[in-house]
């Protein structure tokens, strides 16, 4: 059964540039984001990074760029190692003149329903609102 893909819409008071690069360069989502050892904003490019609740255990992400429209769509997939199921991330950027709108989609996620409560459909709702809704924010605003 699909259920509804998570979606959360931000506006930045930063030019598409800042944030495409925000979302594509390594160092600098590792300061917003995830410590990734390598990421290419180019399709079939595979990148994997460790995260988890802060107090519990920590999962093995594993994802592949899937799509590129450079400055306007970075899509990816999102599996976790030894655990069954396949989403999809999506980033899309509106240019807004001095402002920017992202889209963030998170696809697929009942593909998780394995029973484990780390991986529930609230707690993406919850991560993706506090990295896009402040961290990302901060990042690009300089605040």
């Amino acid at each position: 059964m699909a259920t509804t893909p998570f979606t959360i819409e931000k506006t930045y008071k930063a030019p598409v540039k800042k944030v495409w690069e925000a979302i594509t360069d390594k160092d600098k989502m590792k300061v917003w984001y995830f410590d990734l050892a390598e990421f290419k904003a180019e399709v079939g490019f595979e990148f994997s990074f460790t995260g988890g609740p802060p107090d519990g255990k920590q999962y093995l992400h594993i994802c592949e760029v899937t799509e590129v429209i450079k400055e306007k769509k970075l899509t990816h997939s999102w599996r976790y190692d030894g655990e069954p199921g396949i989403s999809y991330v999506t980033w899309e950027l509106f240019d807004q003149g001095n402002s920017t709108l992202v889209r963030l989609t998170h696809a697929n996620l009942e593909s998780f329903n394995s029973g484990n409560p780390d991986l529930a459909p609230e707690n993406f709702a919850a991560g993706w609102t506090s990295i896009v809704g402040k961290n990302l924010k901060e990042f690009v605003e300089g605040k």
